[in-house]
């Protein structure tokens, strides 16, 4: 058979939330590829090898799975959320470009999924609803000042911001430093929105004013979504809604 390979996201984290698509590509699949946690996510079945391997292997990960499609596997790699966005697209691309001439002529296809950035923001209502960005705050790629450059330009051009990998047990510092450059920068009560887990029984959403936000309602697990000088909170017994308005008037 010919070896190809499905770049895939498997979703924040509900079954419901993994597409057909995806669903199809791992039905085919001899082999899937991925972080622990996300292949854990994958049931076993006869035929399948699962692939687990550590976080921090992302270009051996990608050069593994070309590898395997080059003997005609059907390698499928997993990532949460959505494979483009801060995960393994990029990282099997890398390992393309640098890789033998061969694997040009492989069969290799990039299924999205629902990023968590995307999930959040359904759960607490549209913050997302006008222009924004995203920045991933960990400095294992890039360094701290290019974080910093980034998200002092995103306040100034008034975008609401999503923030994935917040705060790890190694680099809390980081994420304490985000908040005081947004409190300086901003200097307002636009709403912050702290989503763990997002989709799953742990599932926690804490919408709270910019300064009252803390460095210990955040972890790994956590996006943080940051509004614009003009998101709106809608107060309700519910629980509030936030949103962003479509436009913007001068």
């Amino acid at each position: 058979m010919t070896g190809w390979v499905r770049i895939v996201g498997l979703g924040p984290g509900a079954q419901d939330m993994v597409t057909a698509q995806v669903q199809d590509a791992l039905a085919q699949a001899s082999d899937v590829i991925g972080y622990i946690p996300y292949v854990a996510r994958v049931a076993p079945r006869a035929g399948l090898t699962l692939h687990p391997s550590d976080n921090r292997v992302e270009l051996d990960r990608a050069r593994h799975a070309l590898a395997l499609a080059a003997q005609g596997r059907q390698v499928v790699v997993v990532s949460s959320g959505d494979p483009g966005v801060f995960a393994m697209a990029s990282a099997v691309f890398e390992a393309l470009e640098a890789g033998p001439e061969s694997w040009l002529a492989l069969d290799i296809e990039v299924q999205p999924g629902i990023t968590a950035m995307l999930a959040a923001a359904a759960r607490a209502g549209a913050p997302l609803g006008h222009d924004f960005c995203a920045i991933n705050l960990s400095d294992n790629l890039k360094p701290w000042s290019l974080i910093e450059k980034r998200l002092r330009l995103a306040v100034e051009a008034d975008f609401a911001m999503a923030f994935y990998n917040p705060r790890s047990r190694s680099r809390p510092e980081g994420f304490v430093r985000t908040l005081e450059i947004l409190q300086q920068a901003c200097n307002d009560e636009r709403p912050v929105i702290f989503a763990r887990a997002v989709s799953t029984p742990d599932e926690d959403i804490q919408v709270v004013p910019l300064p009252h936000a803390t460095p210990e309602m955040a972890d790994m697990r956590t996006v943080v979504i940051v509004g614009a000088s003009n998101t709106r909170v809608i107060p309700r017994a519910l629980g509030p809604i936030v949103y962003t308005p479509r436009s913007v008037l001068s």
